[in-house]
């Protein structure tokens, strides 16, 4: 039974970027030539920690094609650009889900929807909004608990002992709407399920970084009628710390919290502590530092808009939800398992020099899907659709376009089919803000097992420790 929509739409506004005279990054650090440091592969595939170090030359390199240039990202502000609408959508009374839309003309052209990272939103993803909804139609939203789909509400009853708190959820009972709330992997799981049916109402297209990546691949296992095709950008392969409740039952019994409100008063003070720390702006910004692999890219417009979320008075109590939250009912791996059973498309697409979820990783999910294409890209870190969004939105269109025509169109890349077997690797230029740029990306083939990167991989790790060492 389809829900009852509410939607509240306002044309969507950028925040006071009050950094904007020196750049976020550029406050702390010097800013890397792009041009010197653009390729840094190593024949591992698999992303040391450190940027700037020399590459590996084995007799394993995978050959590299002829230079590649592909179309710069679409101007801002100006009828080139797709506009992007902010809108809210209550799934449930008093519980709303804030997301973004751009592109909603485009009626004939199949429907995508991302998925955010923890700790960020739809803004995330402004520019695949603004570019690729010049053809598609496109939406990001926010999942429950973080970003603007914050509840409006405490969703704990207030007491003449709790009536001075700034903070929400800490209050004595929980509210009616509010009975059973978590905010974990399951909730979002059926937030974007009751989404695609209710808002988007066709399957579509997913795309998943991070924490995004795993609700993405979760979805399609249960519901592969929703999905035409999943596209994970450094997808974390785990989540959650406390067992599922429907998995391990006798297990989840011993931990007699598990993320509804309100917290316990041992959790509360716990909570402030770390939130004291990790809302501080100062912390955000060292967070942003790692997970951005090129320190010119300008993100004062996600470190803002993360602020603003942190001010939010349920934010503390969200995030102890969150932390606190079970498991999913199925793992990464056995979600992988179900989508390639149930034929769900899958590509891959990995920034190389991610600090937290490295290149080995997809390395794996290869491994499990040896046909699904992997692009590593390089230099690029966590979040590579906001830090080199050309080539991601280059590569996006392509795998679109060769699913949708039914492997007509050639796979990104891979115009000649000897390559799906063999590792190849590619240069590719584009121009951003008056500037030439340049990337690397390691495209994997078939052939080469599991174990044979691996012996690459501590080959590259050992190599790149000497190299430190000796500098």
């Amino acid at each position: 039974m389809m829900e009852l929509l509410s939607l509240s739409c306002s044309s969507h506004t950028s925040p006071v970027d009050f950094r904007r005279e020196s750049g976020l990054f550029q406050k702390k650090i010097i800013s890397r030539n792009p041009l010197a440091t653009s390729i840094r592969c190593s024949s591992s595939g698999v992303a040391g920690k450190n940027a700037g170090v020399s590459p590996i030359t084995t007799t394993s390199n995978p050959p590299v094609l002829p230079r590649l240039l592909i179309p710069e990202l679409p101007p801002g502000g100006n009828n080139m650009s797709s506009p992007i609408i902010s809108c809210f959508w209550e799934w449930k009374p008093m519980i709303n889900v804030h997301y973004e839309k751009s592109g909603m003309e485009n009626m004939e052209s199949p429907p995508l929807l991302f998925l955010p990272g923890f700790g960020v939103g739809s803004f995330h993803y402004e520019k695949q909004l603004n570019d690729l909804g010049r053809e598609y139609r496109v939406w990001a939203l926010d999942f429950l608990g973080q970003g603007k789909s914050l509840p409006s509400e405490d969703p704990t009853t207030t007491t003449a002992s709790t009536a001075d708190q700034s903070s929400w959820g800490y209050g004595e009972q929980t509210e009616p709407w509010a009975e059973d709330l978590v905010y974990s992997i399951d909730l979002w799981r059926d937030q974007v399920q009751n989404f695609i049916e209710n808002v988007v109402r066709e399957p579509v297209y997913i795309v998943g970084n991070s924490l995004g990546g795993f609700v993405a691949l979760y979805l399609a296992a249960f519901n592969p009628d929703l999905v035409k095709g999943v596209i994970l950008l450094n997808a974390t392969p785990f989540w959650g710390l406390l067992p599922n409740p429907t998995r391990s039952p006798k297990l989840a019994k011993l931990f007699p919290w598990a993320g509804t409100f309100p917290l316990p008063a041992r959790v509360q003070s716990l909570t402030e502590i770390i939130w004291q720390k990790m809302s501080d702006p100062e912390c955000i910004h060292d967070i942003l530092k790692q997970v951005y692999a090129d320190h010119s890219t300008k993100v004062d417009k996600v470190f803002n808009h993360i602020i603003e979320a942190t001010q939010h008075p349920a934010a503390s109590a969200s995030f102890a939800s969150i932390m606190c939250a079970p498991r999913a009912k199925i793992s990464f791996d056995e979600s992988l398992i179900r989508c390639k059973r149930q034929g769900v498309p899958i590509c891959l697409m990995y920034g190389k020099d991610d600090p937290w979820v490295n290149t080995f990783w997809g390395l794996q999910v290869k491994q499990q899907l040896p046909e699904a294409p992997y692009y590593q890209i390089s230099p690029a870190g966590h979040c590579p659709h906001d830090e080199v969004p050309e080539v991601v939105n280059y590569l996006l269109r392509g795998w679109i376009k060769n699913i949708e025509s039914e492997g007509k169109f050639s796979l990104p890349l891979l115009e000649d089919s000897k390559d799906l077997e063999n590792d190849i690797s590619r240069d590719i230029e584009f121009v951003r803000e008056g500037s030439r740029r340049l990337v690397r990306i390691q495209v994997y083939g078939t052939c080469l097992s599991i174990w044979e990167r691996i012996s690459l991989f501590l080959k590259s790790y050992v190599t790149r420790l000497i190299t430190m060492s000796s500098n």
